[in-house]
């Protein structure tokens, strides 16, 4: 049967008053930008359609208008339910006044709820977000006051607690792909990512909702090759045909990278795959911190790199050699390759695979990642992280409780202190020019986004790595284990901390090869990375 078409602005029209609306998509990865930008305008001309709740496993956004932000309008929105809320800042602000009921759950149960709420489940039980503040005995998940009903729960099975997530309401499924057939089965061969687009389809299609996908061309019913398609047709309602090239970017940062899909030309080196110049390294503090971390690099060990800081460990690794000894994972789904970095996150250049979202956090929850290298921006004196939540700035948590709770090694990395830090090195030693204005060491935290008692219990192995000094947790908390040469014990690391951290009786001095200016020079390319 033929597949209506739809123009953005028609699809738009399907949603109305009161409806949960699913938003596919990964920060700009397979984001479908013009049915959303049509749904915003309509809104603006019309005051229609009001009260919707938006669901986002991951956020979609540039932090300047694109995406989900073309439905930040009060009135139109009454709920919102996302794992990521770095790059909706007029979301955030609708949620911080109290103008929306907002709820922020981490990014693999929220996939995992549209694949369960698909099957007829009540919900999802998972240990994800025992102990952080999407625990109800802490925050339940809630950004603010209006926020009442409970989404999670404390379950006990066999004498084990574990979460469970209410199932999702999917009235509308708003998604993209790259090519339809005219009976509306949808192939994604220029996309970077596959996120969770069968599965919202499918929560959508089996609770009587409707599901329109946005994509760049339509060919004749029984050409595409069904081992390709990711959308069967019996789940899609309509197709929105793009004819803006600017509204079906790969990504927000990217038109169209081939290397992304792993369509290099032949013969040609893949691009990404060279670190470049072999000279010596710029010795400011992320450096540093990469060149410690890459010295706890596992060979064969199945990766994932956060970003900020821990992007910077692939960079050091390659100019060691040992990237081709590693695989390299990303949350949204790719597998192999080089992750891409800003707007580009979620693709990663010359990808051995490409998998589902869904799929890559049964991977993770299950323990398949060996090392796990993430931010550090806010630890307490028992080992807590938070990067969640800072007073009126609500990033979110996206995948980083999945990947933290469930990785077998875990590597928190970033500077000491933040907001203005300068070092340099000099003949081998780091001298702070300059502290930062804001020390990330603090009693408390402002909200756990990791749990170090989770940790402990789970006798996972945990390292915090800064530009001076180096950590491990422990049942008692803290335990201090290097510091950098060069630096003061007491004026440089206990002043600018709210707690006295355990002393390790074998305290050392940080590798002396980290503060060297020709650390990996032998080997600049990336062995394997394709």
């Amino acid at each position: 049967m033929a597949v209506t078409q739809l123009t953005a602005e028609e699809a738009a029209a399907w949603i109305t008053d009161g409806q949960a609306v699913m938003l596919g998509g990964f920060i700009g990865s397979v984001v479908p930008e013009s049915i959303i930008r049509a749904l915003g305008d309509r809104y603006g001309n019309d005051a229609s359609p009001r009260d919707l709740t938006l669901i986002f496993a991951a956020g979609q956004g540039d932090g300047q208008g694109r995406a989900a932000n073309h439905l930040a309008r009060p009135g139109m929105v009454k709920r919102v339910i996302g794992g990521h809320w770095g790059l909706v800042p007029d979301l955030q602000k609708l949620a911080l006044s109290n103008e929306i009921e907002a709820y922020n759950l981490p990014q693999g149960v929220i996939s995992h709820l549209l694949r369960d709420t698909a099957a007829g489940k009540p919900g999802t039980i998972t240990t994800t977000g025992l102990g952080t503040f999407v625990d109800p005995r802490l925050e339940g998940g809630k950004i603010n006051a209006i926020t009442r009903e409970d989404l999670v729960s404390v379950l006990n099975l066999n004498g084990e607690e574990y979460l469970f997530y209410q199932r999702l309401p999917v009235d509308m499924a708003i998604l993209r792909g790259t090519t339809a057939d005219e009976n509306g089965n949808i192939t994604m061969e220029d996309e970077c990512l596959v996120v969770e687009n069968l599965a919202a389809a499918q929560a959508a299609r089996n609770q009587g909702g409707k599901v329109v996908v946005q994509v760049k061309r339509v060919v004749p019913a029984g050409t595409l090759d069904p081992h390709s398609i990711k959308i069967p047709g019996i789940f899609v309602d309509a197709i929105v045909l793009c004819h803006d090239d600017g509204e079906h970017m790969q990504t927000f940062a990217t038109r169209f990278n081939p290397d992304f899909v792993g369509r290099a030309r032949a013969g040609t080196q893949p691009s990404g795959c060279t670190v470049g110049d072999s000279g010596p390294d710029q010795l400011d503090a992320k450096t540093i911190i990469a060149r410690r971390a890459a010295q706890e690099l596992t060979p064969g060990a199945v990766l994932n790199l956060g970003i900020g800081v821990p992007e910077h460990i692939a960079i050091v690794a390659g100019k060691l050699g040992m990237l081709g000894r590693m695989t390299l994972t990303v949350e949204p789904g790719a597998i192999g390759g080089l992750p891409a970095s800003g707007l580009d996150f979620g693709a990663s250049r010359h990808p051995q695979a490409i998998i589902t979202q869904d799929q890559m956090f049964d991977f993770y929850d299950g323990g398949g990642i060996d090392q796990a290298f993430l931010g550090l921006a806010q630890c307490s004196a028992r080992g807590d992280i938070n990067v969640s939540r800072f007073g009126d700035k609500l990033p979110g948590c996206g995948g980083f409780i999945n990947i933290s709770q469930h990785a077998k090694s875990l590597f928190f990395c970033g500077t000491f202190t933040a907001a203005g830090l300068e070092v340099a090195v000099r003949n081998g030693e780091l001298a702070i020019l300059k502290e930062g204005r804001q020390n990330k060491f603090v009693e408390t935290v402002e909200q756990i986004t990791f749990s170090a008692a989770r940790a402990v219990q789970t006798r996972q192995t945990v390292r915090y790595i800064t530009e001076r000094a180096v950590f491990r947790l422990e049942p008692q908390g803290l335990v201090l284990e290097e510091i950098a040469p060069g630096v003061d014990l007491e004026r440089d690391i206990l002043a600018h901390m709210s707690f006295t951290p355990v002393m390790d009786p074998g305290l050392s001095l940080m590798p002396a090869e980290i503060f060297s200016p020709r650390f990996g020079q032998k080997n600049t390319s990336i062995a394997g990375c394709g």
